[in-house]
């Protein structure tokens, strides 16, 4: 199965994201050995550093040290796929600016909503950044459950045993992009986020 292949956007309603930079994966995948998804922020800037772009995209860098420094013994998207580990972002075009608009979120998350309906057998997700927190709480206020996050800084509530739909979900840092390497002080809890992660959704060892 392609995830290109079961959504996508016809609208393109935003006013703040790039759509010629629009990017959702179009890799071939089984989505039933998927039991975790990491959701990072939006595609970047960049359409060859996509999680999914062929040679070693700035995506892929990052995403694999993250891991790499929670134990994990990977060197590729294709490693993590394998794994387990599904990577997508909360809204599918580049950014305009350095934020984004509620509406963004929220349009773009139909589109999540519908992304994520493709794995039946996924154990945890991991919310990577602020955005991927308001998409995620965007989708259960429109079906009318409670916030998946509580308000307040990653910070103070990562490590929480939160639950949405009968999965276990962890808040965590942007681990995709340039930002990872500057923040150093992150990586650290990222990596702690990640294995505690893993050591539910099961596929890759530590």
């Amino acid at each position: 199965m392609r995830p290109s292949d079961h959504i996508g956007c016809s609208e393109f309603p935003c006013e703040d994201v790039v759509y010629d930079r629009y990017l959702v994966a179009g890799v071939d995948l089984d989505p039933g050995s998927i039991s975790m998804v990491m959701i990072s922020e939006a595609a970047p800037p960049d359409p060859a550093d996509y999680y999914y772009a062929s040679g070693d995209p700035l995506f892929q860098q990052t995403t694999v040290q993250a891991f790499q420094d929670a134990g994990a013994s990977v060197t590729s998207i294709q490693d993590l796929l394998a794994g387990g580990v599904y990577l997508t972002t909360a809204v599918k075009c580049g950014k305009v600016g350095y934020g984004l608009k509620a509406a963004t979120i929220g349009a773009c998350s139909y589109i999540l909503e519908e992304e994520l309906a493709l794995f039946p057998n996924v154990r945890v997700y991991m919310l990577m950044g602020d955005v991927a927190i308001k998409a995620v709480n965007t989708i259960a206020r429109r079906a009318g459950e409670p916030r998946v996050i509580p308000a307040g800084s990653t910070y103070k509530i990562r490590g929480q045993p939160f639950s949405w739909r009968g999965r276990r979900v962890f808040p965590s840092y942007l681990q995709a992009g340039p930002s990872f390497f500057i923040e150093k002080s992150k990586r650290k809890m990222i990596a702690e986020d990640i294995a505690a992660a893993l050591s539910l959704a099961g596929g890759l060892k530590l």
